[in-house]
């Protein structure tokens, strides 16, 4: 259990990263070369990204794309990072719609392979990041999800995923993990909501399952009961109206579901309330808060249904409040005509990290297999801080954030003209990397 700290802004300056060229804005794979503006004198070297990007998946992994191009754009502008030109090798993780490991695997040789590869922002989903480490800490390439949230990514367990290098680390994230972000729902629940019998499902993916492990213990030490606690793989035929049917005589006052909407959550809140059961809310991690508005392709809101998205509330596990004066909403719109993303500006913060580091290691570097590990071994510095769109931010020698937040949200039906839409609630800070 982590220490809560008070709520409140992150009242840092916003700095626009350093450098790179444009990347491409259509979901696929392979590399994206850059604008016509900016550039460098010693050439190019490319960032590569992991996201499902097709299917009900953009919902999630298009606006934290666009996050990781907005930077890489802005920073072509300012003239490349250590005097180099930035791509994006683009690679989607997404099978038929889903978000797959073994897809994440080989889109992660796929980018190991390519030597101007020298950083990777994702992948989006824990599970994935399981398969794909294991190939990028090999390759010694320095890799930052925005979103990953799986707590033995980074602390307890990590060693399996690094056989090949089990004393050198490559991977690091700003999202804060689920030993913060299911406590935070429970507390939530349990006081902010005043539940006290949870029903608990799950997708049984490392995700969904771990969160939902995370929520249960705090939620029972709280003084909470779990009604019943079920996990369920998904598959197109999916069906939980026997589960809810059967758990109604045990009157949960919350139902808390660990996964994403395209593994369950959307469905499972649209047969909850089919099976009597709509006016319980429906309480979820990041993985159904996507902040997508309803009738967009995979939001939360258009798999539920508009009318059985009331009372439902989800968490993102990182910060809401940018810092004061920042304009980063603002320049994302222009750029993409949408708003951002739960994980647009933290993917745009990742994408300023690999800069920086690119930028500050360019001069010692005498290749691209020498800059890469000096990408890597500079992010393991504990000693740098970054100054990013979040605030000023660093990271444990284990590749945590140490500003650590969890921001809240509820779903409000009558947004967008009736559509629905995501509304923010609260933001919490926490201490991180422990």
């Amino acid at each position: 259990m982590q220490k809560f700290l008070r709520s409140s802004a992150v009242g840092l300056t916003l700095l626009l990263v350093l450098a790179a060229c444009q990347g491409n804005n259509a979901p696929g794979g392979g590399s994206t070369s850059g604008s016509g503006a900016g550039g460098g004198s010693k050439g190019t070297v490319k960032i590569g990204v992991d996201l499902p990007l097709s299917g009900n998946e953009v919902a999630n992994g298009q606006p934290t794309f666009n996050g990781i191009k907005l930077a890489v754009d802005e920073a072509n502008k300012n003239g490349g990072a250590g005097g180099y030109k930035i791509e994006i090798n683009k690679q989607d993780d997404a099978v038929n719609g889903v978000h797959n490991p073994d897809q994440g695997a080989t889109n992660a040789k796929t980018l190991v392979a390519d030597p101007a590869v020298v950083g990777m922002v994702g992948p989006f989903n824990s599970n994935v990041a399981r398969s794909i480490i294991p190939v990028t800490n090999e390759a010694g390439l320095a890799e930052c999800s925005p979103s990953n949230t799986a707590v033995d990514l980074t602390k307890t367990g990590s060693d399996k995923l690094r056989p090949q290098n089990p004393d050198k680390r490559n991977y690091f994230r700003l999202a804060a993990p689920d030993d913060i972000q299911g406590p935070a729902m429970a507390a939530f629940d349990y006081n902010d909501l005043g539940k006290k019998n949870a029903y608990i499902l799950d997708d049984t993916e490392a995700f969904g399952k771990g969160v939902a492990d995370e929520f249960q213990k705090a939620f029972v030490k709280l003084g909470g009961k779990v009604a019943k606690r079920d996990g369920q793989k998904y598959s197109a035929s999916v069906d939980y109206t026997s589960l809810f049917n059967s758990v109604k005589s045990l009157n949960p006052d919350v139902v808390y579901f660990g996964g994403t909407q395209v593994t369950g959550g959307g469905l499972a809140r649209k047969q909850m309330v089919q099976a009597g059961m709509g006016a319980i809310p429906f309480t979820g991690p990041d993985g159904i808060a996507d902040l997508g508005t309803g009738g967009s392709q995979g939001a939360f809101i258009t798999l539920a249904g508009v009318d059985n998205s009331h009372d439902v509330y989800g968490t993102v596990a990182g910060v809401h409040d940018l810092p004061s004066g920042s304009d980063f909403s603002s320049r994302y719109k222009a750029a993409f005509q949408n708003d951002p993303g739960a994980y647009s500006a933290i993917a745009y913060a990742c994408t300023q990290v690999l800069l920086k580091a690119i930028s500050d290691s360019a001069a010692s570097a005498s290749d691209m297999k020498s800059l890469r590990e000096a990408v890597r071994a500079y992010v393991f510095d504990a000693s740098k801080t970054y100054d990013t769109a979040l605030g000023k931010i660093s990271f444990t020698s284990t590749g945590d954030i140490k500003q650590a937040f969890i921001s809240f949200y509820k779903v409000d039906p009558s947004l967008n003209g009736g559509k629905g839409g995501w509304t923010f609630v609260k933001q919490q800070a926490f201490e991180g990397g422990q």
